[in-house]
């Protein structure tokens, strides 16, 4: 269908058959990049603060959503939170159960205004509760490729004197 056809003719549906080739590349912008390089480098997150708003934004942003000023303050918030919110999954994607169930929380990362949503692991289901304080885990340093995947989820918190 011609575009002077679609136009004219706006009530007739269309379609494409075959596939539609799509190349892309994502990139992390400039704050993802650091917040990931740290990841990766140093098993710590980023977070980036605003000194106007009193705000500090994890995952880090390059403006202040509250007064748009620029930010490039970056602070290393370590890595301990706790948990905000959760949900356990017992269904696959295809609507199969699970062998195991799975734990996704929002984890308000320590001493800012954000945090990640991820992976709680090596707590079970009936323990898990809003408030619980858990920490990072990542994958060995070697592995690391800087990614969200570089954390293997969130657990609870080890002894100091670790890592």
């Amino acid at each position: 269908m011609a575009i002077t056809e679609k136009i004219t003719n706006t009530t007739k549906p269309t379609f494409w058959e075959g596939e539609i080739p799509v190349n892309y590349v994502y990139t992390y912008g400039l704050a993802g990049e650091k917040f990931f390089r740290a990841v990766k480098d140093k098993g710590t997150f980023l977070a980036t603060y605003c000194a106007e708003c009193d705000v500090s934004y994890v995952p880090p942003k390059i403006y202040c959503d509250r007064c748009f000023a620029e930010l490039d303050k970056y602070i290393d918030v370590g890595t301990t939170g706790f948990i905000e919110s959760f949900t356990v999954s017992f269904k696959n994607m295809d609507g199969g159960d699970k062998d195991v169930p799975r734990i996704l929380a929002m984890i308000r990362v320590d001493g800012t205004d954000g945090g990640l949503i991820h992976y709680i692991e090596g707590i079970d289901p009936e323990d898990i509760c809003i408030g619980m304080p858990v920490e990072a885990v990542f994958k060995p340093k070697a592995k690391r490729i800087g990614s969200i995947d570089d954390i293997i989820g969130f657990g609870p918190i080890r002894s100091k004197g670790r890592k």
